[in-house]
């Protein structure tokens, strides 16, 4: 039994994330790197056997966001393989297709891409247009081609998945579950390993411009990681499947309902971990034998919340000033982290440059973020002691519209 004081604590946590109703059933906190955090639906699957090796809520309707463009690559995949399409064939784009809204890449309707430079920009940069037009590619229109989404689900046994269209952008017909997302998961790696390492892209170049991609756990998490893909809409929150092969042993992890996408990647890191240690003999569920438990997706952030700047870290903070641009509170940032090391902190804090905004101007606050309260007024008294400002900050001080940090 949880005693009083931890009970207090989840509950202020709970408080503090604006979690209520329906979204507490299934969210609930989860250890990571840096304290618990509020997670929705996950799983580990062995890639080898389907094997769940760790799952909290697996079966509950979410929205998929933006790995609903997993679908999409996987009837780009089928189409490529049975010759219909290749990776030279032209991606035209209409103007339905490239009306769609950030993240986009940005191609005038009338003109085309190739197939692969459409893979390319699926994966790396999650552009909306891209799946769209491939989507009117393949099924002659999205709307066509979200029903060919949703039967395909269907035929790989995605039994509470449906799409209505290409890309993820919110809408309340597109839901799946954890479940779902690791059937499909798996249906990629087998039906086309030819096609798998478009999901390893890490950046690439369209015209002037270059992009990176945004699963960043791809670095977080080197050697081991090699793949796959984020999602970020208001309702879900942050989203991620990921992939990762360790002593020559491949695991696939979804991980739903995230309010952060760093808290995401660093709780998938911590999953990777713990499940590559577990020996379990191969005697639990597959990710096929899992129940989906039906009924309507969580929507994580209520009404206004959705795009604010919140501080969802446990830890005390350490205010190292606030200055005129972003480069200059990101080098006093370093040099606090540095300054930490020499006091003989071993555990850094988080990088946390906050935009701060009065009398129509806005600075950057230079935040250590999720400290040890020790190792916050270590740091403080040391900064003082040279006659430089740094101040602790509880996490209940921090809350909007961040005025106190205004300097």
């Amino acid at each position: 039994m949880l005693k009083p004081m931890k009970l207090r604590v989840l509950s202020l946590l709970m408080v503090l994330l604006g979690l209520a109703g329906p979204a507490l059933a299934q969210v609930a906190p989860v250890s990571s790197p840096t304290g618990p955090v509020m997670a929705g639906p996950y799983a580990v699957i062995d890639a080898a056997t389907g094997e769940t090796l760790m799952e909290h809520n697996a079966g509950a309707a979410w929205y998929p966001a933006s790995l609903t463009k997993l679908m999409t690559a996987y009837l780009t995949f089928e189409a490529l393989k049975a010759g219909r399409l290749t990776l030279t064939s032209p991606l035209p784009f209409s103007q339905h297709a490239s009306a769609m809204p950030e993240s986009k890449l940005g191609v005038a309707p009338g003109t085309s891409i190739t197939v692969e430079q459409g893979l390319f920009a699926l994966v790396a940069h999650s552009a909306n247009d891209v799946a769209t037009a491939l989507g009117e590619l393949i099924g002659g229109s999205e709307p066509g081609f979200a029903q060919i989404m949703t039967q395909t689900a269907q035929r790989l046994g995605m039994t509470a998945t449906k799409f209505n269209n290409a890309n993820g952008l919110p809408d309340p017909q597109n839901y799946t579950t954890a479940r779902d997302l690791g059937v499909l998961t798996l249906a990629l790696m087998r039906d086309f390993p030819q096609y798998y390492g478009y999901f390893q892209t890490q950046d690439f170049t369209f015209g002037k411009r270059h992009y990176e991609t945004f699963v960043h756990f791809l670095k977080m998490y080197a050697p081991y990681a090699d793949g796959l893909k984020t999602g970020f809409i208001c309702n879900s929150g942050f989203n991620i499947v990921g992939s990762a092969v360790r002593d020559n042993r491949r695991l696939i992890a979804i991980a739903f309902g995230f309010r952060r996408a760093d808290l995401r990647d660093e709780f998938l890191v911590r999953l990777f971990d713990e499940a590559f240690a577990l020996k379990t003999g191969g005697n639990k569920p597959k990710i096929w034998q899992l129940r989906n438990e039906g009924g309507e997706p969580t929507k994580l952030f209520g009404p206004g919340e959705c795009g604010a700047i919140r501080y969802d870290m446990p830890g005390d903070a350490a205010w190292l000033g606030t200055y005129g641009d972003w480069r200059t509170a990101r080098r006093v940032y370093d040099v606090g982290q540095a300054d930490l090391v020499k006091l003989g902190v071993t555990r850094p804090g988080k990088e946390w440059i906050l935009p701060v905004s009065a009398n129509k101007a806005t600075r950057q606050a230079a935040i250590i973020a999720d400290l040890e309260p020790d190792a916050a007024l270590k740091l403080c008294a040391d900064y003082k002691a040279r006659k430089l400002f740094c101040e602790v900050k509880k996490p209940q001080e921090i809350t909007p519209p961040f005025g106190v940090f205004w300097r």
